[in-house]
């Protein structure tokens, strides 16, 4: 079992972009019930990613914390 939680990050209010703290986390769309499968993403050495499934872009901000996002609602605990 792991030890640490991975991130989760939603886009339900259809917002355009996200601002992370987190490289890897997995990403659910939107809330649930309305979520599509949780896709675990990791940007690498990239500045952003976009969901496959949902399109969101997801862009990392080093200011923010791991389980921070802006807007802050987009962070998501499972």
């Amino acid at each position: 079992m792991s030890d640490t939680l991975i991130p989760h990050f939603h886009n339900g209010a259809g917002r355009a972009s996200i601002r992370i703290g987190a490289e890897k986390f997995q990403c659910i769309g939107a809330p649930p019930p309305f979520d599509h499968p949780h896709i675990f993403l990791n940007m690498g050495k990239k500045k952003e990613i976009i969901c496959p499934y949902c399109s969101t872009r997801y862009q990392h901000d080093p200011a923010l914390s791991e389980y921070e996002s802006d807007p802050p609602e987009s962070y998501y605990v499972p």
